[in-house]
């Protein structure tokens, strides 16, 4: 599949790190499985990842986090 950003490079599975902000708070999580741009490193999740991440981070929120670094855990 062609990258929809820089529209040369093809997708490889891959690990990156995604950062997510809401509010004040700060989420990184390392290691996250994505499909990553072999020219522009533009990443997608899958619809499981993405759930698992959305998981992470509000179970972060909830408990009060402001920064929080975690691993992804498959």
């Amino acid at each position: 599949m062609i990258c929809v950003i820089c529209k040369t490079g093809k997708y490889k599975n891959g690990l990156v790190t995604a950062a997510l902000t809401k509010g004040e708070a700060a989420i990184i999580i390392k290691e996250v499985p994505a499909m990553v741009c072999d020219q522009c490193g533009e990443y997608v999740l899958s619809s499981e990842v993405t759930e698992k991440v959305m998981q992470i981070v509000n179970n972060a929120l909830l408990n009060g986090a402001e920064v929080e670094i975690r691993r992804f855990a498959a």
